[in-house]
Formats: structure tokens, C-alpha cells, sequence
């Protein structure tokens, strides 16, 4: 289902999600079930709120870190969108070097 909604970004509606469902096979009524129930829709906001705060508003987001046991602060970065290897190199380079 998730590489079908992905594939499907713009087909996300409501009756949309019935329509792959039933297109791979799953079990309709349980599927149907399970949405009406919203019985995950307060970890699914959680999990959108906690995107936003982090500005992570699009698929992938990297967050690269460097911790020092000498002090809490994580020193860190973002990375948004598919990127290419210099990207990242040039990233972790600069968490790595020394501060001036």
C-alpha cells in the first residue's frame, strides 16, 4: 500500500484509499473498518506535528547529528529532498571540522 500511495500521490482522497485497497487485494471491510475508527489518526497527527516543528516537509529528510559527551546541545543539519553524495559529504564535513 505505501509504494502504491506513493506511486499515487494525487489520488489520496478519501475514497481513493478504498479504491487501492481493494485494486491490491486487501480485505475491504477490514480496511474500511480500521479508517473509520480513526483509530490511529492521533499518532499520525502527533507524527505530523512533530514534521513540522522540524520543518521536515518533504520525503526524504535527513537530520545528521554530532554530539560531544561535554555538552548536551546536538550540533546538527538537515538535508531536504533527494541529494546527491557531495551533498551529504559536504554536510558531515562540516559538522566535523573544527569551529572558528
Amino acid at each position: 500500500m505505501h509504494g502504491r500511495l506513493f506511486a499515487n500521490q494525487r489520488a489520496l482522497a478519501r475514497p481513493d484509499l478504498s479504491k487501492h485497497s481493494q485494486a491490491l487485494g486487501l480485505d475491504s471491510a477490514r480496511y474500511e473498518e480500521c479508517l473509520n475508527s480513526e483509530k490511529f489518526a492521533p499518532r499520525v497527527r502527533k507524527d505530523l506535528a512533530d514534521a513540522q516543528k522540524l520543518q521536515a516537509n518533504g520525503t526524504p529528510t535527513f537530520f545528521l547529528g554530532l554530539t560531544d559527551p561535554n555538552n548536551p546541545e546536538i550540533k546538527g543539519t538537515r538535508i531536504s529532498g533527494a541529494q546527491p553524495y557531495s551533498t551529504f559529504k559536504a554536510a558531515i564535513d562540516r559538522l566535523l571540522s573544527p569551529e572558528k
